[in-house]
């Protein structure tokens, strides 16, 4: 694994910060209805970025996740101004506004997705390795999905295919306790998610997901193994989300006790830790990284909300062109 420096952990902290941050805005943004639609927040499970991203190579690794994806593409590096333009349905989105909350995507950062079909991005990440294998690149898919999706039939279909064709790819369910509000002890006869590799004999195994050193070790492992030809691997990462599953998310299912004993293990106040116990940053270094942050997610709303709507022709340019239906070229 690449060593865990100063340099990486001032880094976890500021962009870890601006998820947080980010999301917490995209909040209130939501209640000013300058958002619409769903909105699913990932607050609390950063560390399962942080650490991931660690071990990737960003210029041929690829991520596929659900609709919680708001702040992975900022990760792969697309610019957060866009990202938030595209949640506020503006024409300079990454998807041009059309895609809102739950369909982030930028091809060029190797982010392939935001998918609003639970358990949907299972087989496509599967496929998306397979082209990867198939034309040789080198590239690992990491296909991300929820404890609820950990139960869709695609999930063991897709496990069989990658073992069979042995594709670079790595599959991590990402356990924040609830799918969208019942309990994990509810929907299996045993609570460990991981187990579901066993039965194809993929290497598998539990992650703290709350710390980005552990899932940095066990994403570097595993990536490693795609890339050398050794297949698969499942990764369960025990995670916690403080706020609901969405924003119409009552939380009726969890007590306000069980969300503040998880934020004693937060995964940035771990991180800032370490950071002023090694004393590899002053407090007034550490508010400068802050202030940057806060300055940061001012001018993505600023750029978003002075951005425009899409006009109607566009949902004509989008189509595909069809010869003998001429009417609606293609464009974009």
């Amino acid at each position: 694994m690449k060593e865990v420096t100063k340099e990486v952990y001032l880094k976890w902290y500021e962009e870890m910060l601006l998820w947080r941050k980010f999301e917490d805005k995209l909040a209130a943004l939501y209640i000013q209805q300058k958002i619409r639609g769903f909105l699913h927040l990932y607050n609390g499970q950063e560390a399962v970025l942080a650490g991931a991203l660690h071990a990737m190579d960003l210029t041929k690794d690829k991520m596929i996740t659900a609709y919680r994806n708001h702040v992975q593409p900022i990760g792969m590096g697309v610019d957060p101004r866009r990202v938030m333009a595209e949640l506020m349905g503006k024409a300079t989105g990454t998807s041009k506004g059309m895609g809102g909350s739950m369909h982030i995507f930028s091809k060029e950062h190797g982010f392939y997705g935001g998918h609003g079909i639970v358990g949907g991005q299972i087989p496509l990440g599967a496929g998306i390795a397979f082209g990867d294998k198939y034309n040789n690149t080198g590239g690992v898919t990491m296909t991300y999905f929820g404890d609820g999706a950990s139960r869709q039939g695609s999930l063991h279909e897709a496990f069989n295919m990658a073992m069979l064709w042995n594709l670079p790819v790595v599959f991590i369910v990402e356990n924040n306790g609830y799918a969208m509000g019942t309990s994990v002890e509810r929907t299996a006869n045993h609570p460990d998610i991981w187990k579901l590799g066993l039965g194809y004999e993929m290497p598998c195994g539990p992650v703290d997901g709350m710390n980005p050193v552990k899932v940095a070790e066990a994403m570097s492992e595993a990536i490693e193994r795609a890339r050398s030809g050794g297949g698969p691997t499942f990764l369960e990462m025990k995670t916690y989300r403080y706020r609901g599953h969405s924003m119409s998310d009552a939380q009726l299912y969890r007590s306000k006790e069980e969300v503040e004993e998880y934020k004693k293990i937060d995964p940035i106040t771990q991180v800032l830790d370490v950071i002023k116990d090694q004393k590899y940053a002053t407090e007034a270094e550490i508010e400068i990284i802050d202030q940057r942050v806060k300055d940061l997610i001012d001018e993505c709303v600023k750029f978003a909300e002075e951005s425009p709507y899409p006009e109607k022709q566009q949902l004509y340019d989008v189509v595909y062109e069809q010869e003998n239906y001429p009417f609606t070229p293609h464009k974009l």
